[in-house]
């Protein structure tokens, strides 16, 4: 009797054993064959002054536009200016939120039309709930071109040659972008300089032929 019950519970546990195996390596296989979940790609959102809707840009469909909007705030520093321009000066306000993986991450104010050059503002409270300080900053000088090749609508701008950190005044006047106008302005120089010229030679010659005259009375 023993003996058997024994079996019994050799059976029975050899059957458990066995069941679990085959669950584990069921399950093992299931894992291996099921896709890993993909990530959503990261991107941008921009909004803003004249967009009705939000630009969604991606780094599967627009990479180059998404690097270069990122490039506008990734070299801020720790912190910033506590106070910025006033209101008046700023222009118009474009908000960038970069998003990793699908979610929100960082969120910046962009002026691409500030007085004085570009500006970007840092809020303090981040969607990554990050500890940042908040603060002001002077953008790259080509955010306005980078923004508009974004989608944003605005007006292009011819002196963006280089996209270097900082603001300023217009580095090239527009003046110096009319071909046309220079040329008018040259051929004015060039036509007072002959004018000047002119002159001089007849003052010379009435001087001259002045001397000549008592040169001449005085040896009669």
């Amino acid at each position: 009797m023993v003996r058997k019950v024994k079996r019994l519970l050799a059976a029975v546990a050899g059957v458990v054993v066995a069941t679990a195996c085959s669950l584990a390596l069921a399950g093992a296989t299931a894992a291996q064959a099921a896709p890993k979940p993909k990530l959503a790609p990261a991107g941008v959102d921009i909004t803003g002054h004249q967009l009705d809707q939000p630009l969604q840009l991606r780094a599967d469909t627009r990479p180059a536009e998404v690097n270069m909007v990122v490039d506008q705030v990734t070299w801020l520093g720790a912190s910033g200016q506590q106070r910025g321009p006033a209101a008046k000066d700023l222009g118009p306000k474009y908000t960038v939120v970069v998003l990793y993986a699908g979610s929100p991450t960082k969120t910046y104010d962009l002026y691409p039309l500030a007085k004085g050059g570009p500006r970007v503002y840092r809020p303090a409270k981040q969607p990554d709930l990050s500890k940042t300080r908040a603060g002001w900053f002077f953008g790259r000088l080509n955010m306005s071109e980078t923004l508009r090749a974004a989608g944003v609508p605005l007006e292009r701008q011819f002196d963006t040659i280089s996209g270097g950190i900082g603001g300023g005044e217009r580095v090239i006047p527009e003046e110096a972008l009319d071909p046309v106008q220079n040329i008018d302005e040259a051929l004015g120089e060039l036509q007072r300089l002959l004018l000047l010229n002119v002159g001089v030679v007849v003052v010379i010659t009435a001087g001259l032929a002045g001397i000549a005259l008592l040169v001449r009375r005085r040896t009669r």
